[in-house]
């Protein structure tokens, strides 16, 4: 990336620890990078990448501000995609969306970083740093790179080309060292089409390992979200600040 915001410099955000940049929720609130497409073949392809703030299981969207920051990491290389992205009504709220042409075999990593979202029901800002990885005509190195996050999850089980009932392996990190018992969130993209018998199911939550490492399995094919929870070390304008290191990724149906 040629310059990025004042909040991604030199590839971490060196502001987080006075700049919150929420957006999600520990209520199920889910930061969402989503790829037309996860596994592009054959030529090159435009694809569609979605920014969208929501409750993915219910299918409740929230208002989504323009993005602090978003690019594409491709191999080691930053791109910046601020420019790119275009509104769009989700579920009846502002998201975001843009068009990226996949010309090379390499590993395509969208992210983004959003701007500040209160959550009043917790008296606290929210961090969702999130991202979504496309394997972009059969390069497939550096799928467990890192973008650069305070807080990110590692892929340790590839995350794309899944088939559905596989089992996800992830490492939570935050400034590159393992969190021990992290919780995850994990929430499937049922945008509301399927009734969970009891709120508890809409939601499930796993605690990393000592090491950072987690693993889930994913029975649906489609899209998993998967939101790792810290408190972060320094307030926002006087308020308690959670950061999630967010990843998507899509289960195929067998």
């Amino acid at each position: 990336m040629k310059r990025w915001p004042t909040i991604m410099r030199g590839g971490i955000l060196v502001a987080a620890l006075t700049f919150g940049l929420p957006v999600g929720s520990a209520q199920a609130h889910f930061q969402m990078v989503i790829p037309s497409q996860n596994v592009v073949q054959g030529k090159a392809k435009t694809i569609t990448v979605k920014f969208v703030f929501t409750h993915p299981f219910e299918g409740k969207a929230m208002k989504m501000v323009k993005p602090a920051a978003c690019g594409v990491m491709v191999g080691k290389k930053k791109v910046n995609l601020l420019g790119k992205l275009k509104p769009f009504s989700y579920r009846g709220q502002s998201a975001w969306r843009l068009s990226y042409k996949i010309k090379k075999p390499a590993v395509y990593m969208f992210f983004v970083a959003p701007a500040p979202y209160w959550e009043p029901a917790e008296n606290k800002y929210i961090v969702h740093f999130t991202k979504s990885i496309v394997l972009g005509l059969g390069g497939e190195d550096d799928w467990d790179a890192l973008v650069g996050f305070p807080i990110e999850i590692k892929p340790l089980s590839r995350p794309f080309a899944v088939w559905a009932g596989s089992v996800f392996v992830g490492q939570v990190l935050m400034k590159g060292k393992p969190v021990p018992g992290a919780e995850v969130e994990v929430e499937f993209l049922a945008e509301g089409k399927i009734k969970a018998a009891n709120d508890e199911l809409v939601t499930f939550v796993v605690k990393a390992d000592q090491n950072g490492v987690f693993s889930v399995g994913m029975p649906k094919p489609g899209w998993w979200g998967f939101a790792a929870l810290v408190d972060a070390p320094k307030k926002y304008k006087g308020k308690k600040v959670e950061w999630g290191g967010v990843l998507w990724l899509k289960t195929d149906k067998w």
